[in-house]
């Protein structure tokens, strides 16, 4: 027997109409690329969305067409966010801080149609279009510019093109909630990026979730200033989340530096806001040079890489913000865990409270974590035992788009990670399964820098290794053996990964050995060149 009750599809342009529908005079602040605030609400964006979908279709854009962004945090991408998936096509937000080699590579792979860009990628664009198999169109994401329509003739733009739309189009009736509605890159971290493809379904159901009390906490009731770039796993969700609630979305564009940031914070009554923890840091510093304060801001929801504990504090105990840390993968959407205490934990001191705060915290409904032991036999959530962290859920993904190998193991998702889990859910991560740095919130792969070096006429052995950093929690260092009787120097080595890799991916430093210890099998003991000098650039700086 079935239940008697309406069944609809779960779809995201429902997000947007209902938004538009009780929350339309709810304001969108959005800070333009090109100076300025433009100022509009949920009932316009609604409106220019379902116009700029019209406009896609009379393009000829089809079903599941891949259509992708190259942009920051504005008004003119979250029109996109809803145009595009609303009207039954695949918004695939691209991530600039990416070598252009992998933004070719990424674009290609998607097969994009079109492409969406602010006014600071015009020369990146520029340089990526000859490599750009299946782009048919470029869009400059503002109105016309005469100087900039002269010097590049295949350019379009938005407003241009939002006007060939009609203002009563309809979104498909036909679409299903499994249907594919965007697609996010991983980082490339071993081999080429990988792309995970969401849907319709697991989007909204990550966005009720993403909005409930223990996890991000949003309503009506607040103003979301989403740091977190909507190019970075759509911002963690946020743009969805904090419509489905109607809260006050302020849109920050390419400033994010603590001065503009503590502007807009004070100047919008923001009072939650997401992102990685190098911005924070900035902010802080700025806060503490300046002596200003924030004004409205209540939490903050820290994620990307870990909150170091002393951020923790300083938000508290200065400012009186919270911090929620969060941990999540481009694959689980990417909500994984929020950091949120239980009605239990407020008997504890609050040196006990500050324990349970630095882990990573617990999974929402709609997220199973369990460790994991080499043999896929799953271990005990006791807070001691550690394993690899495999994940399962609602809104994680099944297989990466159009790669050959399984994805899954057994049912659940292998993260990489090494972590403990404890009987309440509070997950810890302690280790990475593989050999990966994260700086600031974005992953580096030591393979790609390692082959590099291998690469140079000096040198005959080397390895990359994460070091602390006290700014971006790990950059890259590294270890060369030269080759016999050759000289090497360290400016030398270093520039020879200019024009080859992202600038923000070249080591800090070079460390000169004898030798790099090897395993039986022939492989890095990373482990043993962590001990010995991980901590070589904080004793630098």
């Amino acid at each position: 027997m079935h239940g008697l009750m309406m069944d609809r599809p779960l779809l995201i342009s429902q997000i947007i109409d209902h938004a538009a529908r009780y929350h339309g005079d709810a304001p969108i602040v959005s800070v333009e690329t090109t100076g300025g605030i433009t100022r509009t609400n949920y009932a316009q964006a609604r409106a220019r969305a379902v116009k700029l979908a019209s406009a896609l279709s009379k393009r000829g854009m089809g079903r599941s067409d891949r259509i992708a962004t190259l942009a920051w945090n504005n008004h003119r991408h979250f029109e996109l966010y809803y145009a595009i998936s609303g009207n039954g096509q695949v918004c695939h937000t691209v991530n600039p801080r990416l070598f252009p080699e992998q933004l070719a590579y990424i674009m290609n792979h998607a097969e994009d149609r079109m492409l969406f860009f602010d006014r600071t990628f015009v020369p990146l664009v520029n340089g990526l279009r000859e490599h750009l198999k299946t782009v048919e169109a470029f869009v400059l994401m503002e109105g016309h510019d005469d100087e900039l329509a002269g010097e590049h003739d295949w350019l379009e733009f938005y407003d241009e093109f939002l006007a060939t739309g009609d203002d009563d189009h309809r979104w498909p009736d036909d679409l299903d909630e499994r249907d594919a509605s965007s697609l996010c890159y991983t980082s490339g971290t071993t081999g080429n990026p990988k792309g995970v493809l969401y849907s319709h379904r697991s989007t909204l159901i990550h966005a009720m979730m993403s909005a409930t009390p223990d996890v991000m906490n949003f309503s009506a009731r607040d103003c979301l200033l989403p740091v977190v770039p909507m190019f970075h796993v759509n911002a963690w969700g946020s743009p969805y989340a904090a419509t489905m609630v109607g809260a006050k979305l302020v849109f920050p564009g390419p400033n994010l530096d603590g001065v503009s940031l503590t502007r807009l914070f004070n100047d919008e009554q923001v009072t939650v806001s997401a992102g990685v923890p190098t911005i924070w840091a900035g902010l802080l510093a700025h806060l503490a040079s300046s002596g200003e304060k924030l004004e409205t801001l209540k939490r903050t929801i820290v994620g990307g890489s870990a909150c170091p504990p002393a951020m923790i504090d300083k938000f508290r105990d200065d400012h009186g913000v919270e911090v929620l840390h969060a941990w999540g993968m481009t694959e689980l959407s990417p909500l994984g865990t929020v950091n949120n205490l239980k009605n239990k934990h407020y008997a504890m001191s609050e040196a006990e409270q500050n324990a349970v705060r630095i882990t990573a915290g617990r999974p929402p409904f709609g997220i199973e974590l369990g460790v994991f032991d080499d043999d896929a036999k799953q271990l005990p959530n006791d807070g001691e035992t550690q394993g690899d962290l495999y994940c399962r859920g609602h809104w994680v993904l099944q297989d990466y788009y159009s790669e050959g190998e399984p994805a899954l193991r057994e049912g659940w998702f292998p993260t990489g990670d090494v972590a403990t889990i404890d009987p309440d859910g509070y997950m810890a991560i302690r280790d990475r399964s593989k050999d990966i740095i994260k700086s600031g919130g974005e992953w580096i792969s030591t393979v790609d820098l390692e082959n590099l070096a291998m690469a140079h006429p000096d040198v005959a052995d080397a390895a990359v290794i994460a070091a602390a950093h006290d700014k971006w929690d790990e950059r890259p260092l590294l270890i060369v053996v030269p080759k016999q009787g050759a000289q090497v120097a360290q400016d030398d080595l270093l520039g020879f990964y200019d024009g080859k890799v992202a600038k923000w991916w070249i080591p800090d430093a070079v460390q000169i050995v004898d030798e790099i210890p090897r395993n039986a099998t022939g492989k890095v003991r990373k482990n043993v060149l962590r001990e010995t000098y991980g901590d070589v650039l904080k004793q630098a700086g």
